[in-house]
C-alpha cells in the first residue's frame, strides 16, 4: 500500500492530449502545482499521440473528449486495449452520467473540466496504486 506522498517520490511521464492548445496550458498548470518536475509531452491529436507514446512511453495520457478525428473515448479504449498499465484519464465539460459511464467502459477515469489539482491529485494516486499492484 502507498502512501498519499509516496505518488510525489518518484518520476512519471504525463501526455497531455488536446485540440485546444489553451486547454493543454490549462492541464499543465494544474500538473504543475502538483509536481513541476514531472516531464509533459503535448498532442493535438490521438495520431500525434500515438506517435508520441510510441517514442516517449508517457506513463500516463490525459485525454480531451472532443477532439478532431478519433474522439478521446475511442482513444481511450484503444489505449486500454494496447496499454493496459497505462493511467487514462477522460478530461471534459460534459458531466453527463452517461460520458462518465462510458469514459469508465473504455478504461478511463472521468475528470471534469475546469481540471481541479483534487481531481487530478486523486487519478494520479489510483492510477500509480493500479499500476503497482499490476507489476507485483
Amino acid at each position: 500500500m502507498i502512501g498519499r506522498n509516496e505518488v510525489w517520490l518518484v518520476t512519471y511521464k504525463v501526455l497531455i492530449v488536446d485540440d485546444s492548445k489553451l486547454a493543454r496550458m490549462s492541464v499543465v498548470k494544474v500538473l504543475s502545482t502538483l509536481h513541476a518536475d514531472w516531464p509533459r509531452i503535448e498532442a493535438a491529436n490521438a495520431d500525434e499521440a500515438l506517435l508520441q507514446i510510441n517514442q516517449q512511453h508517457p506513463d500516463f495520457v490525459l485525454l480531451d473528449f472532443n477532439m478532431p478525428g478519433k474522439d478521446g473515448l475511442a482513444f481511450a479504449a484503444e489505449l486500454r486495449h494496447q496499454h493496459p498499465h497505462m493511467g487514462v484519464a477522460l478530461i471534459s465539460a460534459n458531466r453527463q452520467v452517461e460520458v462518465i459511464r462510458r469514459a469508465e467502459a473504455a478504461g478511463a477515469t472521468f475528470l471534469a473540466k475546469p481540471l481541479t489539482e483534487e481531481g487530478l491529485r486523486e487519478f494520479f494516486e489510483n492510477a500509480v496504486k493500479k499500476r503497482r499492484g499490476a507489476v507485483s
